[in-house]
């Protein structure tokens, strides 16, 4: 008896559970299995009209021409500057408006916060032309500063509401006890608030770094050919007659790998706050 109900739960799990999953995650990395092996299709295999799941003949012949040719390094190097900074500048201005939003009482802060929601309810093309003549006047066009400032407009209202949250949830008890130590609003903020928010804040910088990566529309409006993102580059491979699709896909396999690096690492640290904010509680 007691091995059919585990037996029924087995299968109950395996039918509602189990497959359910599989099927979601199958449906969700398709797509980006299908990039990898079209990648590694030879140039004159994919348009054969013999239907292959798996090419005959796997190369890393797009991969070689897409540096050696294109010079995709380069698009790399720029878009990882822009991403960076972009990040490092948005967490710079983020992090202690949060706190202040989380941690004072003003005039207008309800309105404020509900302010950076409502911005991200419009869509970013409205700032296309007040953008481009700003930077076309300041001499910016074409450089890195253009992107990080353009994409800074759109990133940092979102970040600051999302971050304000984070604040909320850690205790006030924390900062008065640090106060009662001794320290002062900035020292509570780096050494007490600043460890057990830290999971916070690094969903806040990949959610910095991730738009600025991928952004398409900023970065074919305020660039020309000294600057030339991931976006733009794989934008360029698209012809009117052709599709270079070995280089497209090669290029969408290699602009994935920094952003996974990234997310392993921050993972990382996002077990690092949390532990460090349970010891600190």
């Amino acid at each position: 008896m007691r091995k059919r109900k585990k037996t029924h739960r087995f299968l109950q799990r395996v039918f509602t559970l189990h497959i359910p999953l599989l099927l979601i995650l199958g449906f969700a990395l398709a797509p980006y299995v299908w990039t990898f092996i079209t990648s590694l299709t030879p140039e004159d295999d994919l348009y054969l009209s013999e239907f292959r799941y798996f090419p005959a003949h796997p190369t890393g012949t797009n991969y070689q021409r897409l540096f050696s040719r294109i010079d995709y390094g380069r698009n790399i190097q720029d878009s990882l500057i822009v991403a960076v900074c972009t990040m490092l500048l948005g967490l710079c201005i983020t992090v202690p408006a949060s706190y202040s939003f989380s941690r004072y009482r003003f005039i207008g802060r309800t309105v404020l916060l509900a302010q950076f929601l409502v911005i991200n309810m419009f869509p970013v093309v409205l700032l296309l032309v007040p953008l481009f003549i700003l930077m076309r006047v300041l001499g910016l066009m074409d450089t890195y500063l253009s992107l990080i400032i353009a994409y800074s407009t759109f990133t940092i209202p979102f970040s600051t509401w999302m971050l304000t949250g984070f604040f909320n949830a850690i205790p006030k008890e924390l900062d008065e006890a640090a106060q009662i130590d001794g320290c002062n609003r900035f020292t509570t903020l780096l050494r007490v608030v600043l460890p057990v928010a830290l999971p916070g804040i690094s969903a806040t910088g990949i959610y910095i770094f991730i738009t600025a990566w991928n952004e398409f529309i900023y970065a074919a409006i305020l660039t020309g050919s000294n600057i030339r993102t991931i976006p733009i580059a794989l934008q360029n491979m698209i012809g009117e007659f052709k599709i270079a699709w070995g280089l497209l896909t090669a290029g969408g396999v290699v602009s994935a790998v920094p952003v996974i690096v990234l997310f392993f690492f921050i993972q990382r640290q996002l077990i690092h706050g949390m532990t460090a904010g349970a010891v600190k509680g």
